[in-house]
This record gives C-alpha cells, structure tokens and sequence, in this order.
C-alpha cells in the first residue's frame, strides 16, 4: 500500500509537485489570455464573470500553491505536494462513488503520450467494479486549430480512453495520440452518445478541453491539471469542475504510476 508520505515523497521526486517544469512566465501569460477570453485558453469554459489576472493568480495560488505575487515574473512554478494529495484524495473518493453505483463514464485526454496509461488504469479498474467505459463517437472526424491552421482528426479509444488521431500520423514505439486542449472532442462525444439514445456518462474523467467540457455541459466531471491551465481550477471555483488535481502534466508516463494505485486503493478498487 503506497502511504500518503510514500506519495507525497515520490510527488516531490519526479517534480509533478515541488519546483516543476512549468515556467512562471508562461503561467502568468495564459492567465493573462483567460481575463482576456481567449478560448484557447479557456478551453471549453464559460466563465459566470470576468476574472481579472490577479484574481487568477490569486486563485491558482490557492488551489495550486503557485506564488501569489504578481512581481515574480520568472523561473520555475511551485505547485503544494499537499494540495495534490488532498485533491486525489477527492479525486479517488468521487471513483468510489461512482463505482458503488456501477455509473457509466467516459474518460479521456489531450495529453495521450503522458497520460493515456493513467487514464487506462482508472478505465480497467472502474469497468472491473461493474461500470460501462462509454466509447461514442468511435473514428467521427474533428477539425482542431492547430498552430499550423485547420487540421482534421478523429476520434479513437485506447484502453477506454478517448483520444485524438491525425489521419496518416504514426508514432513508431510511441504512444497514440495527438496533443490538444480542445473542448471539441468530448462535445462530440457527448452529442453521439445522446444521439444513440445513451447511456450517457455520470462521470467524465479527463483533463484540458475533456474536462473543461464536460462539465461546462452540466456532466460531473473530474481531471489534472498543471499550474498554467487555470481553466479548470476556475471551473471548480464556479461548480461546474468537481475535482481538479494539480500536478505536473508533462513528466514521463511511467511517473504517474504510483498515482494510479494510491487513487485505486483509496477507492477500493484496487485488483
């Protein structure tokens, strides 16, 4: 059994929390684009009002553990190992409900190449307690900006996790996967589900636009988030995000194992 200390040691080792990859500069320029409505920043969100920059520092510094100085301008982000514990510790206990109650949920995630086996931990284990993975919308194409302009994608499943594909795009030895933030995928899958007469999902489990999304369509929704995407810590601020833990996005995949399991065993999942 990983012991909240054994996490919170291993949280600060591999720097998903603690001094993170994550610079301040770029932290404070995207939340300069969400109080100036930038939807590629806001990502699915519609903010009840408008957020000025130093309440959002103010809130990320609450949520995250970021600094609330607006004068520090650079280096690396701080996010609090102890505000990521707390959070997956909510983050486990919204599992378990939902598992009690053998819920159907869909998960999915912008971040495929870090993340889709985090996300598929939660998929085993959640289908094993007796809940439907949803998987809608199967290879129903989706155009998403990119910055090299419109590109078309489509929508896939690994392991009952929702991804984006480019058409003709190959990783050998790698992960599947395009990166986005884009709300666009999870409306599409939402909108296929309801079309097919459901079942709809009680929980979505993601993070960026999947997230983001979801809930701002009124569907719990619970996901990561790193200490530059305020979006869904505004989301849960507003009530339409549950749970948002915040940790380092970026790092290897391997590194959000012990993640997996201590969120598992919390939520009396565990295999």
């Amino acid at each position: 059994m990983l012991t909240p200390d054994a996490l919170r040691a291993h949280l600060l080792d591999a720097r998903l929390a603690g001094v993170v990859a994550t610079l301040r500069e770029v932290s404070l320029r995207r939340y300069r684009l969400f109080a100036a409505g930038d939807p590629r920043v806001l990502i699915g969100i519609d903010p009840e009002r408008s957020w000025r920059t130093r309440e959002l520092i103010e809130l990320m510094a609450d949520r995250c553990g970021v600094s609330a100085d607006p004068r520090r301008t650079s280096g690396h982000d701080v996010i609090d190992p102890d505000r990521t514990l707390a959070a997956l510790d909510a983050f486990a206990d919204r599992l378990a409900a939902a598992a009690r109650r053998g819920a159907p949920v869909l998960l999915g995630t912008g971040h495929p190449h870090r993340l889709l086996g985090f996300y598929g931990g939660l998929a085993d284990a959640l289908s094993a307690a007796g809940c439907t993975v949803l998987t809608p919308a199967q290879g129903r194409c989706v155009d998403i900006t990119t910055r090299f302009g419109l590109r078309t994608h489509h929508l896939d499943y690994v392991r009952g996790v929702a991804l984006l594909r480019e058409p003709g795009i190959s990783r050998p030895g790698g992960e599947p996967g395009a990166h986005t933030h884009s709300p666009l995928p999870v409306r599409l899958a939402l909108a296929a589900a309801a079309e097919a007469g459901g079942p709809l999902p009680e929980l979505v489990i993601g993070d960026h636009g999947w997230v983001c999304g979801a809930g701002q369509l009124g569907f719990e929704a619970i996901g990561l988030a790193d200490a530059d995407d305020p979006a869904p810590f505004v989301g849960q601020a507003e009530g339409s995000v549950s749970v948002v833990v915040p940790l380092d996005d970026g790092v290897r995949s391997e590194h959000y194992g012990p993640l997996i399991r201590y969120v598992l065993n919390r939520a009396c999942l565990s295999q």
